[in-house]
């Protein structure tokens, strides 16, 4: 058996192998060698095991974990898949096993922190897979509906109805050949995660007898998942912002043999075992899991009127749609691609795909319940019938594509399967770009990537336009920002007048006496702290609050004049946007370094989405974790770029070479030719 590994001049592995299990493991082995730090705190935060070296501040993650049963859902689910599928996710494992201790010795955060590897399990690549996805579905945002509806009534539970800040969104476009130079399509985008340092994707190209592709795989997880040209095909995926997980109020009591949970057909017997988290520097923790017929009880207990369990596709499909990976791989064509998504589960994506014959794709993928439609705006009691599942979403939506298509989290192709979706201004202004060009190319799709006009400013700006009686500095103040021309510049000072005062006006609206019952979040598990924080909320609500749906009781009028009177009162006038907008990558360190990053332009409802939270930080914690343009006219010409680099191990030439192109929007060549790759002959 040959296997054969070459790196690119930005360190990207490129392998080769003669069939796709030597390749599977080749390609665990060499994630292994490249990020062995970030695929075992991968590993360890799907078991809730991460405590055990990150310390306290790990607790409320490993305690939900374990109580929504991330890995034994991955057992299960493991357990389901046909055995050919089985065979290809061992095939990582073993690599990636094989390659872990070569891998931790270049890794200076196992030393940091005490910790040596372990051994993944024929199940791990899907628990860390789960493991990503869990919350991103945003089921939280039920609680936080409950939350204020409770206090305020139903209507402003709407009022606060948008992408919020825990909601990892992507940008993607379609073009036909109809609109490009070369006469065959384009496919272009940039994912939207939290940003890590290493990053949550991986470069990576797969080539054997069968199949030669490259794209963007997620470290820990065999194949190439999302982001992927096999040279005749292509396919990228956004978040379809879909509703697929269901939280039920549980009525949970005890008995001398466990629990009792009821349900519409009566009480019934729960599950329940306790588990111990081990905590560095701290005692250990004891946990009790408790799963009723819904599913996992991930908040509360016996006696409490806020026990909630979670109901989600892959507990109980016991899949997440791994067969769909390998034959990915092995596609050829947009048919090819969309009989591949058959399998798929979680999470639930809007896909977009071309191929070299001029074949397109635009549909959704995955697994959607049909239930009744409280199910998707709130908590629902479990002992009523009618909120029980009811089969599944069929067939999923898809459209035509034409000339163009545009994915940004907005709701247009998912709108029957969700209830809250990103604000429009994303979607529009891509399709606005797309629009005003002819014949475009690769080169021109950096432009789109990298465009900072803020969609959103409108609301704020319109209202400050209608204020009276302002100071002069004041009035100043508005006079620049109404002639700003929106764009969230690194290098703009109005950009930094106009985020300090969008900071000011969410302070003030989050401190109004009439949200005063909203300040004190709901006694929920902290894992769902983002969701349930009442600043951000406002912040990332401002523009409904500010325009169609304010808020009873708030003059926005009066609160944005009082803003801007304290922000013109302050103002630095050589305060530029990027001294506040700055990278905050979260490392996996039990006390990472708070050094300030980068300068960033972009802001959360831009293209370039470098979101920072409104009235809370300024600081970037989720931006384009990649860019990416497929040419489907010839594949060498596509581009790609990752916030840092290649290699996950700090100080490595590779760990952050790419970060200066990624800044600047620069996209990075892609090497197809083996000629011009370099061969890795060294045994890790």
């Amino acid at each position: 058996m040959t296997t054969r590994l070459f790196r690119d001049p930005w360190g990207v592995p490129h392998i080769r192998a003669d069939d796709p299990l030597a390749l599977a493991t080749a390609q665990g082995r060499v994630t292994a060698y490249d990020r062995a730090w970030q695929i075992e705190v991968e590993r360890h935060r799907s078991q809730g095991t991460s405590a055990a070296f990150l310390g306290v501040d790990a607790l409320g993650w490993d305690r939900f974990a374990r109580q929504v049963r991330l890995d034994d859902t991955a057992r299960r689910c493991h357990a389901n898949l046909d055995p050919a599928t089985a065979e290809w996710v061992g095939a990582y494992v073993a690599g990636v096993n094989a390659g872990l201790a070569a891998g931790a010795a270049r890794a200076p955060e196992f030393a940091a922190t005490g910790s040596t590897p372990g051994r993944w399990e024929p199940w791990t690549p899907l628990a860390v897979w789960l493991g990503h996805h869990i919350l991103f579905a945003g089921f939280p945002s039920k609680l936080w509906r409950e939350h204020v509806a409770r206090h305020l009534g139903p209507a402003a539970a709407e009022a606060f109805a948008v992408d919020g800040p825990a909601v990892a969104g992507s940008n993607g476009w379609l073009l036909a050949g109809s609109r490009t130079a070369s006469g065959a399509a384009l496919l272009a985008g940039d994912p939207h995660r939290i940003l890590e340092d290493p990053g949550v994707y991986q470069q990576i190209r797969l080539a054997c007898p069968e199949y030669d592709v490259l794209g963007l795989a997620v470290p820990g997880v065999p194949g190439i998942p999302h982001f992927g040209h096999t040279g005749a095909v292509a396919w990228a995926i956004t978040n379809a912002m879909a509703d697929y997980q269901d939280v039920y109020v549980e009525r949970l009591r005890r008995h001398d043999a466990g629990i009792l949970a009821l349900g519409p057909d009566g009480w019934q017997e729960a599950s329940v075992h306790v588990e111990t988290i081990e905590v560095a520097g701290a005692d250990p923790v004891p946990v009790e899991v408790v799963e009723t017929e819904r599913g996992p009880v991930i908040a509360g207990g016996p006696g409490d009127d806020a026990a909630l369990s979670l109901r989600y596709p892959p507990r109980v499909r016991r899949e997440l749609g791994f067969a769909a990976l390998p034959e990915l791989l092995r596609a050829r064509t947009v048919s090819d691609v969309d009989d591949a998504l058959r399998h798929w589960v979680e999470p639930v994506n809007v896909v977009q795909a071309a191929d070299t014959a001029g074949g397109l794709l635009h549909r959704v993928a995955g697994a959607v319940p049909l239930r009744h439609p409280d199910n998707g705006r709130r908590p629902v009691p479990a002992w009523e019938a009618a909120y029980a599942w009811r089969g599944w979403y069929a067939p999923m939506p898809r459209a035509e594509v034409t000339d163009q298509a545009v994915m940004a989290n907005a709701s247009a192709l998912a709108a029957p399967l969700g209830v809250e979706f990103a604000p429009p201004h994303r979607a529009r202004r891509i399709a606005e770009l797309l629009d005003a060009g002819r014949n475009l190319t690769v080169g021109d799709m950096a432009t789109i990537h990298t465009d900072t006009y803020l969609g959103s400013a409108g609301a704020l700006l319109a209202v400050l336009d209608r204020s009276a009686g302002l100071g002069p500095a004041a009035a100043a103040l508005r006079d620049r920002l109404l002639r700003w021309d929106r764009r969230m510049d690194a290098d703009s000072t109005d950009a930094a007048d106009f985020a300090l005062l969008r900071a000011a006006v969410v302070r003030r609206i989050a401190a109004h006496p009439a949200l005063a019952a909203l300040a004190e979040p709901p006694a929920y598990p902290e894992v769902f702290a983002p969701w349930l924080a009442l600043t951000p909320r406002v912040g990332y609500a401002l523009e409904h609050l500010l325009g169609a749906a304010p808020l009873p009781g708030v003059d926005t009028a009066a609160v944005v004049r009082a803003a801007a009177e304290e922000v013109a009162g302050t103002a630095d006038r050589t305060m530029r946007w990027g001294d506040l907008h700055r990278l905050v990558a979260w490392r996996a360190l039990p006390d990472p370094d708070a050094t300030p990053g980068p300068r960033l332009d972009g802001d959360h409802d831009c293209v370039l989405a470098t979101s920072s939270v409104p009235g809370v930080t300024h600081g970037c914690f989720r931006g384009p974790a990649a860019r990416f343009v497929w040419d489907l006219a010839r594949r060498q010409d596509s581009r790609w770029v990752v916030p840092l680099g290649a290699s996950g191990v700090p100080g490595d030439e590779h760990h952050d070479d790419q970060q200066s192109a990624w800044l600047t929007g620069e996209l990075l060549p892609v090497t197809t030719d083996w000629d011009r790759l370099t061969e890795e002959r060294d045994e890790h």
